[in-house]
């Protein structure tokens, strides 16, 4: 396709747009998940920010083939891998300099995420406040709840409140906040179990924000996330004498919290209730009891429930065979579990993390290592990659197994997908290979954390210290000394996770 541009036409201007978008799309479908998951690697490989990672991001991504789906993509698989936060925030303004890259709601969202998990929180908000001035449309109340829930674990109720506040002043200017903005603050405290600060935001706001049965239903939720079931029911009396009637989330919350306190029985009761409420029961609601059947250990109320599944014509997806699963794995019938995981299989029901990481556990009481190890393999053949829970469990198993080769096989395996393995797996695994004199691919492993710009532990760091001083490998401790004093050089941990005035009022001045 050929388009001749004169740029003093304002038709053939569009021509020109319409090429770039063509161009675009056309580029865009040359993007495998292969190349996918060779970019994420290259930008978790670079030694960033020791050197600078956008002469590599020009090469390997030029700008004409940058497309939506793509970067949501490397971004959604950077935050999967633990990269350092900056990397992806790298990769991000150098898409928003590009004519051809139109930013979207998800790709901003995760790049918050990411920074906002390792809590450089002047990034996040110098983000924020660039994506007000040329796209505020993206500014939303996801963006809203992934800030302020970081904010709300690592900093104080009253920055918190501050941050609400500056974002309904500086940010979302010309909207007026209402009930949902309310239940987002409501949300943000309750999902950290803050229940005190949650009812204090409610006591203080209500007034100013009407609550509606949802903003109860969060509260309620919050509660049972804490784990008592005595402040569950207190709440609910208190919203029914409110006036708010109770839904179907307002059962699946309660039924979820007698479940996991142990109270099958009134778990059960409630959901009769709920039934003869006319609140049809959902598969959640479903999933909720075969739960709480397998923390009592009655597998066949578990198995029951699962069968019923069907016959109410809903179908049973990946957290409902987990949870059949689960109640399998805690009456020690593995091998009924291994069977359903099969069943998964054929009906084409994706195994997920958490059906891979219940059947760990149940292969590690049941068969030992040997069943680990098939089901390890299995995984691996099908390139699943596991969550950092599950990395960490795998690991701590091996390497207290005496099988600390296969502890580092996941460790290749993991960098080799273009992940940067959690710093927990790290300590287990570096203290499994030097216990047993392989100081060398211990020193390697840190190497590779620390050259993809993630801090090693102190205990690491002492530990690979003592040994490499006891094997006189006085060039490799410099090389760490060297590696670890400039990181935290460039890449300090953050200390100050203050939000700070300075970061609204430096940019309202330009």
């Amino acid at each position: 396709m050929i388009f001749v541009i004169d740029g003093s036409s304002k038709v053939n201007r569009r021509l020109q747009l319409s090429a770039k978008v063509y161009i675009s799309r056309l580029l865009s479908y040359m993007w495998s998940e292969t190349e996918i998951s060779r970019i994420v690697r290259i930008i978790n490989d670079h030694p960033y920010p020791d050197q600078p990672l956008l002469p590599t991001l020009r090469c390997e991504i030029p700008s004409a083939a940058l497309s939506t789906t793509f970067i949501e993509n490397i971004l959604g698989n950077l935050f999967a891998a633990n990269s350092n936060g900056l990397k992806a925030y790298e990769l991000f303004k150098y898409c928003l300099q590009s004519d051809f890259y139109t930013p979207s709601s998800d790709a901003f969202e995760k790049t918050l995420h990411i920074l906002a998990r390792m809590r450089y929180f002047s990034k996040v908000w110098e983000l924020i406040e660039r994506i007000k001035r040329t796209h505020p449309s993206l500014i939303t109340l996801k963006s809203m709840s992934i800030v302020l829930s970081r904010i709300a674990k690592f900093q104080s109720y009253e920055e918190t409140l501050d941050a609400f506040e500056k974002m309904e002043k500086n940010i979302f200017l010309g909207k007026k906040f209402g009930t949902e903005e309310f239940n987002v603050l409501i949300r943000v405290f309750s999902t950290q179990r803050q229940m005190k600060e949650a009812q204090s935001v409610f006591n203080k706001m209500h007034g100013r924000y009407a609550p509606n049965i949802k903003t109860m239903n969060i509260l309620l939720l919050g509660f049972k996330e804490s784990g008592d079931v005595t402040a569950v029911e207190l709440f609910y009396h208190e919203m029914v004498r409110r006036g708010f009637k109770p839904n179907g989330v307002t059962y699946n919350i309660r039924i979820d919290a007698y479940c996991k306190r142990g109270h099958f029985g009134d778990a059960l009761r409630l959901f009769e209730e709920m039934e003869r409420a006319k609140c049809l029961p959902t598969l959640e609601t479903i999933t909720t009891l075969i739960h709480g059947a397998g923390l009592v250990r009655n597998s066949t109320k578990a198995k029951q429930l699962f069968d019923d599944i069907t016959k109410r014509n809903l179908q049973p997806d990946t957290g409902a065979y987990n949870a059949c699963m689960s109640s399998l794995i805690r009456s020690s019938d593995v091998i009924s579990a291994v069977t359903l995981m099969e069943e998964m299989e054929m009906r084409g029901i994706e195994h997920d993390n958490v059906t891979y990481h219940t059947m760990f556990l149940g292969l590690m009481r049941s068969k030992g290592i040997d069943g680990v190890i098939q089901l390890y393999s299995k995984m691996l053949d099908k390139n699943f990659v596991p969550k950092t829970r599950t990395v960490v469990m795998l690991m701590k198993f091996f390497c207290e197994n005496g099988r600390v080769d296969l502890g580092l096989d996941l460790w290749n395996y993991l960098v080799k997908k273009g992940q940067c393995p959690h710093s927990h797996a790290l300590d287990l695994l570096v203290t499994g290979l030097c216990s047993r004199g392989r100081v060398e691919e211990a020193f390697d492993c840190c190497k590779q954390m620390l050259v993809r710009g993630r801090h090693a532990s102190e205990l690491v760091f002492e530990m690979l210290k003592r040994f490499l001083v006891q094997m006189e490998e006085f060039d490799r401790l410099g090389e760490l000394e060297n590696m670890t004093k400039r990181l935290k050089f460039l890449l300090p941990p953050p200390k100050d996770y203050s939000i700070g005035k300075s970061a609204f009022s430096s940019d309202n001045q330009k």
